[in-house]
C-alpha cells in the first residue's frame, strides 16, 4: 500500500480541511493530525499554514502535493494491473448517488455487485444532485450517479436509465379521476417541492420555465430533501408533488396514493458521471460495466411488463 501518511495528506491538502478529510478517511480527526505531524516531522518543515481555523498548504506543501498525487495515481495503476493479470477484484469502491436514486435506484445495483465482488468495499454518499456533482468534482468520491443535467465538460456522463416525473396525490384527490394532467390544473393545488440543489426540481423548473410558469407564483408550502417525507405529506392531504414514478412502487401497490402521468410527460435521465482524466480502477470498470447490465435488464423487464 503507498505510505498511509502520503494519502492522509493528500486528503487533507485536497480538502484543506482535518475534518473533513477525516470524514472521507473514515478516520478521527486526531489520528489525521498525528499522520500530518509524522510527515511534516520526517521532512522537518511545515506542510500547512493553520490561522483562523482555515488551512492552506505552503510552498513546500504544493510541492509534496504534487508528488503524492503521483505516487498515488501510480500506484493505483499498478494495484490495478496486477490485479487484471491475477483477476482479483477488491479493495474500496467509493460511489454517490443523488436522493431519489440512492433511495430507490441504487440499492439493487449494489447490493448485486456485492454478491459478486464480496472483496469490494462499496461506500456509498447520498446527497442531492448539486452535491453529489461537487464530490466528484473534487475527487471524493470514485463515480457520481445522478438526476437530471450535468453541464461540467471535465466530467464523463453516461446515461443508463430513463425516468419519467408524475403526479403525486391521495387516491381520493380530484385529479385521479384524470388520465393525465396539465401543470396548470396540478397547480391549483397546494404544492410540495423538492429542496434547491435537488435534480427533481431542476428539471420540473426547467419545465416550468418552457411552459412560461413562474416558480414565484406556484403555492409552495413546504419543501423536503427526500421523496419519502414529501410522500407523507401528501398522504396527510397537505397538498400534492412531482416525483420520479420509480418512488412510488410500493405506494401504488399499497394503493396508499395514486400516480397521474403528466401531459405533456417530464422526461429525464439517471446518468453515471465521473472525472474525465481519472485513472479508473479495475473495481471502478467492473462497476461501470455492472450497472450498465442491470439497467439493461431491467429496462428489458419493464418493457416486456408493459407488453403484457
Amino acid at each position: 500500500m503507498a505510505d498511509r501518511r502520503l494519502q492522509v495528506f493528500a486528503t487533507v491538502a485536497r480538502l484543506l480541511s482535518f475534518t473533513k478529510a477525516a470524514e472521507a478517511l473514515h478516520m478521527t480527526q486526531p489520528a489525521v493530525t498525528f499522520q500530518i505531524r509524522q510527515l511534516e516531522e520526517y521532512f522537518n518543515t511545515r506542510l500547512f499554514d493553520r490561522t483562523h481555523n482555515k488551512i492552506t498548504l505552503t510552498e513546500t506543501g504544493n510541492l509534496v502535493k504534487s508528488y503524492a498525487d503521483q505516487i498515488i495515481s501510480k500506484y493505483n495503476e499498478m494495484d490495478n494491473e496486477v490485479r487484471t493479470m491475477t483477476g482479483d477484484i477488491q479493495g474500496p469502491l467509493m460511489i454517490g448517488a443523488s436522493t431519489t436514486i440512492g433511495e430507490y435506484f441504487i440499492p439493487g445495483i449494489v447490493g448485486s455487485y456485492q454478491r459478486q465482488y464480496p472483496d469490494v468495499k462499496i461506500r456509498l454518499n447520498v446527497a442531492n444532485t448539486n452535491g453529489i456533482i461537487h464530490m466528484v468534482e473534487n475527487n471524493e468520491i470514485d463515480i457520481g450517479i445522478v438526476e437530471g443535467p450535468v453541464n461540467n465538460k471535465n466530467l464523463v456522463r453516461e446515461v443508463i436509465w430513463h425516468d419519467e416525473l408524475v403526479v403525486v396525490c391521495p387516491i381520493d384527490h380530484a385529479l385521479t379521476s384524470r388520465k393525465k394532467a396539465n401543470m396548470q390544473e396540478v397547480l391549483e393545488f397546494p404544492f410540495i417541492s423538492r429542496e434547491e440543489g435537488s435534480g427533481t426540481r431542476e428539471v420540473l423548473e426547467n419545465y416550468m420555465s418552457k411552459r412560461k410558469i413562474d416558480l414565484d407564483e406556484v403555492n409552495i408550502i413546504m419543501e423536503f430533501g427526500s421523496p419519502e417525507s414529501i410522500k407523507s405529506a401528501v398522504t396527510a392531504g397537505l397538498g400534492v408533488s412531482i416525483l420520479s414514478v420509480a418512488t412510488m412502487e410500493k405506494d401504488l401497490a399499497l394503493e396508499s396514493l395514486a400516480a397521474v402521468p403528466l401531459s405533456p410527460p417530464i422526461k429525464r435521465t439517471f446518468s453515471i458521471v465521473y472525472p474525465r482524466q481519472k485513472f479508473r480502477l479495475r473495481a471502478m470498470e467492473e462497476f461501470l460495466e455492472f450497472a450498465r447490465d442491470h439497467c439493461a435488464d431491467r429496462n428489458q423487464n419493464r418493457t416486456v411488463n408493459k407488453a403484457k
